[in-house]
């Protein structure tokens, strides 16, 4: 890692997905960069790890949108392997728990309630106003909502809802390697790098921005902030006053909760290879289980909103052992013997992230576009949550990074003699 200079052009805050796109375009630019991260590693929301032999993502692993999705090309750009089969989320595994008559009805309400945001919806612009009161299928509209958004359906803005589904497609691809790997390694050569280098305050001073890190002190034209909204709400950067307006947008903005676990599976052939299951179709904190992901001997478990909090509060032990009456629930007590705690997420307790990804409170939609917006020429925000309809995922918060450098490469161009 190179050492770290007093000056440069841009300082890019945050190596997730958004910093890297970032650095991917100043490069291209030839501009003097800096990527600060305040982990330990790049990826952010994107991790890859090696587990039991096996590449497994712990935060983002569908490329959503798959035919727009940047990060789809750029992974045919250098090789990197993508897997075009369809999701199997659809179906329940021989129906078990959750027969083909009630996925009819489940889905029927789903779709009723779908409707209802789309031509009448609520004055309040909360999702939860327009759930049919007393529904037997309300928890597994709550269980959907926690999957899309990390949030109880009390927590959601319509319009924001809205503008994703609007604007997402069917295809939803997968990085056997990880999708996480793709983006951890697709750093620009020669970007100056600093992890374990968080940023503690911004400054604006002279035409400059001041970065205060424990290495130290560092001066650019401009900056691009890509941390999360949590993190930028929470100030744990020091930012000036200007810049309060931008706090208060990422407050309306927060991260919903979105945890995954892993079981290993000591007699992998008593499952079948892709299959899926939800857990309980009846409860909010409902799990989503993908069987054996390109036939390796795993159990994907993937929970949001009231799932993920079970993880969040009560820690991975609790979460395993939630996980673990659902699939004996379904698959008998058998099951109990073959899974085998293997990792779980703690995005909700990384006081570097806060949570999974964002979604707009009701009302507050319009704190993305302000979100969105660069000061003064000087500071510019990306990640997923300042895209309009792309939120939440790992090429909407891609896109945003190139929006911002090349905002920032038009304002360093505009402020030069």
């Amino acid at each position: 890692m190179p050492a770290m200079s007093a000056e440069y052009d841009v300082a890019v805050v945050g190596a997730g997905a958004a910093g890297v796109a970032a650095a991917r375009r100043l490069s291209q630019g030839g501009l003097n960069s800096v990527l600060l991260e305040a982990s330990a590693r790049v990826g952010g929301r994107a991790w890859t790890q090696r587990l039991a032999g096996q590449p497994l993502d712990l935060g983002c692993g569908w490329l959503h949108s798959a035919e727009r999705n940047a990060w789809v090309r750029i992974a045919g750009e250098t090789g990197v392997a993508v897997d075009r089969r369809p999701a199997a989320w659809g179906p329940q595994y021989q129906d078990r728990g959750f027969s083909a008559a009630e996925r009819r009805a489940a889905d029927r309400a789903y779709s009723a309630w779908s409707g209802r945001l789309e031509t009448a919806p609520p004055a309040s612009d909360c999702a939860a106003d327009a759930l049919e009161p007393g529904s037997e299928w309300n928890p597994y509209i709550e269980a959907i909502s926690g999957y899309l958004n990390g949030a109880a359906l009390r927590e959601i803005s319509v319009a924001d809802s809205l503008a994703y589904e609007d604007a997402a497609t069917d295809a939803n691809w997968r990085a056997p390697a990880g999708y996480g790997a793709l983006i951890a390694g697709r750093l620009p050569a020669g970007i100056d790098l600093h992890l374990a280098a968080p940023v503690e305050r911004i400054a604006l001073a002279g035409g400059k921005v001041t970065l205060t890190t424990p290495l130290g002190e560092i001066r650019a034209a401009a900056a691009i902030v890509t941390v999360s909204t949590n993190v930028l709400a929470s100030g744990a950067i020091a930012l000036p006053r200007e810049l309060d307006p931008w706090r208060s947008a990422a407050a309306d903005l927060p991260l919903g909760r979105n945890e995954k676990l892993f079981f290993e599976l000591s007699a992998p052939d008593a499952f079948a290879p892709e299959s899926h299951v939800l857990g309980n179709p009846r409860s909010a904190a409902a799990g989503s289980y993908t069987i054996r992901p390109f036939g390796r001997p795993v159990v994907e478990g993937f929970f949001g909103g009231a799932g993920a909090e079970i993880i969040a509060e009560a820690g991975p032990v609790a979460g395993f052992a939630h996980a673990t009456e659902e699939l004996a629930a379904l698959f008998g007590a058998e099951a109990r013997r073959l899974l085998k705690p293997l990792a779980a997420s703690a995005w909700a307790r990384d006081a570097l992230v806060g949570g999974g990804y964002s979604h707009a409170l009701p009302g507050r939609r319009a704190a993305r576009a302000q979100l969105a917006r660069g000061f003064d020429d000087r500071v510019f925000f990306a990640g997923e949550a300042t895209h309009p309809f792309d939120f939440s995922t790992a090429h909407g918060a891609h896109d945003t990074g190139v929006r911002a450098a090349d905002e920032a490469l038009a304002a360093l161009t505009r402020r030069r003699p």
